[in-house]
């Protein structure tokens, strides 16, 4: 399938407009600033029931939250949640760039959205990010009551660099026995380091995310070479993924990352692991954070709540 006209469209603009590729910035703030660009493709955000913001103790510093609820549960009781880690590549975003999402997630998924704003590379390079989340995760399980959380119905979901710690969190539950998760929603993840495949090479530039810019992030992730083995960094490298969460894992066509996402879903699979696996051919990295301008991405929200629903 050729690229999807409304992608086509929207990359024509940017151009125009001189947007940059993240490696291209001159600093981290510049890159961070950049970010905050992705609000004005999400459409106008919606409203909820009620948005809770707390702190939280994490391990090396107080962690923000925002607690979304959605605006028409299915049930009166606690409901399930889906802690959420934002795309950052590691390094850009917070929980304003991602407050649009996270509002229509809980709709959709008639389900708590408990986003945390976790510490970002390089000044906290891995796994300073990934023990945020873990922590978050696990005061969601051990404080289930407080927040209307059922704590037998709790997933962790992400996209991008956010899905690399979403699937990181759950291998880590399993190894050190933390909460019991029920779902794994992987957009579009980072798993392995290596770019390399074929999807990198194929979509290297042009397409938003490119195959250099992952290279900036995953060096500004790293606090040394060795980690790029590390399952906790790269989740394709465990060896053991039985016995993980069901998955619903999201890949786009024109993204330098499909073949992470493919890849990790085949993997998941052969394990024994119940994993949903969605395609969108004409997309592009990011598409998630566009659903103001793009049909797909409106449709991925609608196919995500479904999914949830039926699983949580």
């Amino acid at each position: 399938m050729s690229l999807d006209p409304q992608v086509k469209t929207l990359l024509e603009e940017l151009q125009a407009a001189g947007a940059k590729p993240v490696e291209e910035t001159e600093s981290v703030a510049e890159a961070r600033a950049l970010a905050f660009a992705y609000v004005e493709l999400q459409g106008a955000p919606e409203a909820v029931s009620a948005v809770a913001h707390r702190f939280i103790p994490g391990p090396t510093a107080d962690l923000p939250l925002r607690i979304y609820y959605p605006s028409d549960p299915d049930e009166s009781g606690p409901l399930p949640a889906l802690v959420l880690f934002h795309g950052s590549g590691w390094v850009v975003a917070n929980l304003d760039v991602g407050d649009t999402p996270a509002r229509s997630l809980a709709n959709r998924c008639g389900c708590a959205i408990v986003a945390v704003n976790y510490q970002k590379a390089p000044e906290h390079k891995f796994p300073i990010p990934l023990d945020d989340c873990y922590a978050t995760t696990c005061w969601v399980a051990e404080h289930a009551d407080e927040l209307g959380i059922d704590r037998s119905r709790i997933g962790v979901a992400g996209d991008s660099a956010g899905g690399n710690l979403a699937a990181a969190v759950a291998l880590k539950a399993k190894l050190e026995h933390g909460p019991a998760l029920g779902y794994q929603l992987l957009i579009y993840p980072v798993t392995d380091f290596d770019l390399d495949t074929p999807s990198y090479q194929s979509n290297a530039e042009g397409y938003l995310l490119q195959r250099e810019g992952m290279r900036w992030f995953w060096n500004h992730y790293l606090a040394d070479p060795g980690d790029a083995t590390n399952p906790l960094a790269a989740p394709l490298r465990a060896t053991d993924l039985s016995g993980l969460p069901p998955a619903f894992v999201v890949t786009a066509g024109y993204d330098p990352l499909c073949d992470d996402g493919e890849r990790y879903a085949d993997a998941l699979r052969a394990a024994g692991v119940p994993v949903t696996y969605r395609h969108y051919e004409g997309m592009v990295h990011g598409f998630f954070w566009m659903a103001g301008v793009l049909d797909e991405a409106r449709a991925l929200y609608e196919e995500i709540g479904k999914a949830v629903r039926a699983a949580l």
